[in-house]
């Protein structure tokens, strides 16, 4: 056999980088180097490199395939490989985009190895490098006592891994279910924490006798003590996302977590509508398993207490590819424009894989699509809009072409506000939605959750009536 060895580096600077590489021999295999940390998810089996590999291929032509994050082309190369011998190969890099020079950083707020993770030191090491995150966030998590691989980890950001571009946060998970597989209260993730939120599960999480108590919210608080950040992740039928959202206790809420799902963004529209201010993240969930990113704009220095700030500002995209920026009279997402006028919405797209769908989303609606057949890889687009209520606008996009993950490609923006002085036609009927979702976790608190005593179970059904009667309040206000 031959051996292929690679080099991989950025085009512009000359300076090897971390990436992942996909080497097809000539019988249709693929061939890493031993002891390779290798891609986890869907589409084609890559392994990890850090600015260099060696990997032994049969003779006959090689297909090599590397990429780096989303903000490089994926770089396709062919060689020859003979019976025996050695092949150099230099793979050069290509940015199609350099957002962290416009100061949008990105970073994946939800990511855990397993149990049956043989390198975890070595993966953590290089998922920031090899997927290109400003920011990776690792968290802690319980399930029947399994000893998943990513609670070995301190809490709080990894200082003898992170660098000043390559910020790696150790978090938490904090969750619920009502059985093992069924969403109960839901979950959220810590960020930016350094003392464990005791518990970090409750319910059958733990064992069939754990009580279901205490209620997420009171975790939340527990964060916010020591300034951490709260977002809910990526389950919008938990039964505690109404009342969290309600009472203020959340700074963000995880869409596109690991892949798209309607009702995820029905409910986050719905509590748009009811004026609650949760800006758009995103994560991979377990490993990075997608290319799913969330970009924070942070001003002209990047630290990871600027991208915070700027994420609770609610200046943020989420993508698994697309750049997409939207402004309205000149604002960017996060921010609220007061008093009834023609406002002017514009949209800006670039992108690596061709997108097919533009959409402007106001108060949950679409309020103007265009449609690209062919496929667009950059444009502009400007559209007056004329808020007749408060309420907010964000811009979207869609495309079909697939990124190597086999994920068709999308973006969204966190919403621009509104502030006009009359509420929104949906606010009541969205309101009374969840009026009656608190009424069904009530019922379900009262009939079937376990407490080791009666003053837990009444204190979860008083924080959700206290939820509850901030939509009461929202119909009331018409």
């Amino acid at each position: 056999m031959a051996s292929i060895h690679g080099t991989v580096f950025d085009k512009t600077s000359g300076a090897p980088v971390a990436a992942k590489v996909h080497v097809l021999e000539s019988t249709g295999y693929f061939r890493a180097p031993s002891g390779a940390v290798m891609k986890v998810g869907t589409g084609r089996p890559f392994f990890y490199c850090e600015g260099s590999f060696e990997v032994e291929v049969s003779r006959g032509p090689v297909e090599i395939l590397v990429e780096r994050g989303t903000e490089y082309e994926p770089l396709h190369k062919q060689v020859y490989a003979p019976s025996t011998g050695h092949v150099d190969v230099e793979l050069s890099l290509r940015r199609w985009a350099d957002l962290p020079s416009l100061n949008w950083h990105p970073g994946n707020t939800h990511i855990h190895y397993d149990e049956k993770e043989t390198q975890p030191d070595e993966r953590l090491r290089l998922d920031p490098h090899v997927h290109d995150f400003s920011v990776t966030v690792v968290s802690i998590l319980e399930r029947r006592g399994l000893a998943y691989k990513s609670n070995r980890f301190p809490l709080g950001v990894m200082t003898d891994i992170s660098t000043a571009h390559h910020i790696v946060d150790i978090g938490e998970e904090s969750r619920h279910n009502e059985m093992p597989w069924n969403i109960g209260y839901g979950h959220v993730m810590f960020l930016r924490i350094q003392n464990l939120v005791e518990p970090v599960s409750r319910g059958v999480l733990v064992s069939e006798f754990d009580p279901d108590y205490p209620p997420i919210c009171f975790a939340c608080d527990g964060a916010h003590e020591q300034s951490g950040i709260v977002l809910w992740c990526h389950n919008g039928n938990g039964m505690e996302v109404p009342v969290a959202a309600g009472l203020g206790k959340l700074d963000g809420f995880n869409l596109f977590d690991p892949f798209w799902m309607d009702p995820e963004y029905d409910i986050w529209y719905r509590l748009l509508n009811c004026g609650f201010f949760l800006p758009a993240s995103t994560g991979s969930d377990w490993f990075v398993c997608s290319n799913n990113r969330v970009y924070v704009q942070t001003g002209q220095e990047f630290t990871y207490d600027r991208w915070i700030e700027g994420m609770q500002r609610g200046q943020t995209f989420i993508t698994n590819g697309p750049a997409l920026f939207l402004e309205v009279d000149g604002q960017p997402p996060g921010v609220r424009l007061v008093g009834e006028k023609k406002t002017t919405a514009q949209i800006v797209w670039r992108s690596h894989y061709p997108v097919n769908v533009v959409e402007l989303v106001m108060n949950g609606e679409i309020a103007r699509k265009w449609s690209y057949p062919e496929g667009s890889r950059e444009g502009t687009l400007t559209t007056d809009v004329f808020p007749e209520t408060d309420g907010w606008i964000a811009a979207r996009c869609s495309g079909h072409a697939r990124d190597s993950f086999d994920h068709s490609v999308f973006a969204h923006t966190s919403p621009v506000w509104f502030d006009v002085g009359r509420p929104p036609v949906r606010r009541a009927e969205d309101a009374r939605f969840f009026i009656r979702s608190i009424d069904d976790a009530l019922g379900w608190v009262a009939r079937k959750g376990r407490f080791a005593k009666n003053e837990q179970r009444l204190a979860v059904a008083e924080l959700f009536r206290r939820g509850q009667a901030v939509y009461e309040g929202l119909v009331k206000e018409g």
